[in-house]
């Protein structure tokens, strides 16, 4: 069995642990349900060797089981991320950030730096283990960061921290 102090943190924000929490419960209390009750419809069907519902139904419950452990590990591990704790002078976990792309010229972005578990960029949000969320830590307004992604090095200034 591993030893717990090598297991990797879970960097959350409250309500990331409880989305976390809520789609474990999901997980249990429907999912699982439905996998057994496909699987003992596809038993009744007989000659499993040949029946693709059993099959079908299977690998879902390894999928179900393995998220399900997967989350777990993850609530174990978490460690919230404190809202008290981000200040507005450097960017951490938790701090929107608002920066330019000096390289492309682009518009301003702004992302909020969160941990892997909750990152969405379609809503904004990076992961502090990303290329740009990782440069970013650590760094003041004004700052300008390098940061290399697949398209090559980019630049970036920091325009504004909250």
């Amino acid at each position: 069995m591993a030893d717990a102090t090598n297991e990797k943190e879970v960097l959350v924000t409250k309500s990331g642990l409880a989305k976390l929490k809520d789609e474990l419960k999901e997980y249990k209390d429907v999912r699982r349900k439905e996998v057994a009750k496909r699987l003992k419809e596809a038993i009744a069907y007989g000659d499993l060797s040949e029946n693709s519902e059993y099959e079908e139904a299977k690998n879902e419950q390894a999928f179900v089981e393995g998220r399900i452990a997967e989350l777990e590990k993850m609530i174990s591990n978490a460690r919230i991320i404190s809202d008290e704790k981000v200040g507005q002078d450097t960017v951490q976990i938790g701090t929107t950030v608002t920066v330019k792309n000096l390289t492309e010229d682009d518009e301003a972005e702004t992302y909020t730096i969160v941990g892997s578990t909750e990152a969405n960029p379609m809503e904004q949000k990076i992961s502090n283990e990303s290329p740009i969320g990782s440069a970013l830590l650590g760094k003041t307004k004004n700052d300008v960061i390098k940061v290399k992604v697949p398209a090559g090095i980019y630049e970036y200034k920091i325009l504004k921290i909250k």
